[in-house]
């Protein structure tokens, strides 16, 4: 009779607590009252060694149902707390799905993407392979080895970034000629070469018109029989390709150290057809590369024998193509990384 009153006292005193308790951390103090060190029940369990032996039996039993009691009524307290915690947790961080989603901003290939890969697109299908060169050049593969020794006037033409500490030894490429000499040294079995090398050079040269760093395209073809006939076809197919069937091709003679004979190439412009407007300075023309039959002393120091082996470069600028083609005005523009300026090219190769 005596422990049955007093499993019913400390219950009710259980019950009493567990009304009040709002939040989880306060139902931690109410089980530290009861299953703590110093709680109720198991000040119970220290009183086991003063009960008679025969009745310890009995009354560990007791012990055993008032804790599970306890417990079981602690625990469903608890998880009635965490549902409503949950539940308003949910409510608090509920997301209105009728509202309008955030448009998510296309992105679209660069102008220079698009043009060098219309460039790559084209010279492979025409048999050439495309070829990485490298941006950190020595003097040797960027001048001495295209014929332009130290001294010559035509490293006036090109003022170049020079490594501080390797100052005349190795500098930021100012022509992907460079990949000319490269392709040359690494053909270790001097057969034909036939290969196309996009790719950035850097200039102390910066306005409207130009960059300290942009783009280039070289051509180099090595065979035997090569011929000026062959690169003239070449080009006049590559401008019409990249510029529209109707657009004409025309040759002048020029210089280049690391080509003979040399020429420039223009094209009628793509604007007025040919009939002068401000983008041609009303000549009906515009230079857009430049080309030659390569120099026997290129070959030679190509390691090629230079009797039984001819070849024809060409170069222009991707930045220069990308500038005619889109009606940008502006280099820098280019280089700007506006989203604004970025998101036009895709509705204008559709147009």
């Amino acid at each position: 009779m005596e422990k049955s009153m007093e499993r019913e006292n400390i219950i009710k005193k259980l019950e009493s607590e567990l009304n009040g308790v709002e939040k989880l951390s306060d139902l931690a103090n109410v089980k530290a009252m009861f299953l703590g060190r110093e709680g109720i029940v198991t000040k119970l369990s220290s009183k086991m060694k003063e009960i008679p032996n025969e009745e310890k039996r009995e009354y560990g039993k007791f012990l055993n149902e008032i804790k599970n009691e306890v417990e079981e009524k602690i625990n469903f307290k608890f998880q009635e707390l965490s549902d409503k915690e949950l539940k308003e947790k949910l409510i608090k961080d509920a997301i209105d799905i009728t509202l309008p989603g955030r448009k998510i901003k296309k992105g679209s290939l660069h102008p220079l993407t698009r043009i060098t890969e219309e460039f790559e697109d084209l010279f492979v299908s025409m048999g050439y392979t495309v070829y990485s060169g490298v941006e950190v050049e020595s003097d040797e593969n960027c001048f001495q080895k295209l014929n332009i020794p130290k001294g010559h006037p035509a490293r006036d033409a090109q003022d170049t970034f020079y490594l501080k500490d390797e100052f005349e030894n190795f500098l930021l490429r100012s022509q992907t000629s460079t990949a000319q000499a490269r392709a040359m040294e690494e053909n270790t079995d001097k057969g034909p070469i036939r290969i196309i090398c996009p790719g950035k050079v850097y200039r102390r040269d910066e306005d409207a018109t130009h960059s300290h760093q942009f783009m280039q395209i070289e051509g180099l073809v090595i065979d035997h029989d090569v011929s000026m006939a062959d690169l003239k076809g070449t080009l006049e197919l590559f401008c019409k390709k990249i510029l529209g069937e109707k657009t004409k091709v025309r040759f002048r003679p020029s210089f280049f150290p690391f080509t003979e004979p040399s020429v420039e190439v223009d094209v009628t412009c793509f604007k007025c057809g040919g009939r002068g407007c401000n983008l041609c300075k009303d000549t009906g023309w515009i230079e857009v590369l430049g080309a030659g039959m390569v120099h026997p002393n290129v070959l030679e120091m190509g390691g090629y024998d230079s009797k039984k082996y001819q070849g024809f470069a060409f170069g222009t600028g991707i930045d220069r193509f990308a500038m005619f083609k889109y009606a940008i005005p502006d280099i820098r523009t280019i280089y700007a990384n506006d989203i604004r300026f970025l998101s036009q090219f895709d509705r204008k190769d559709v147009d």
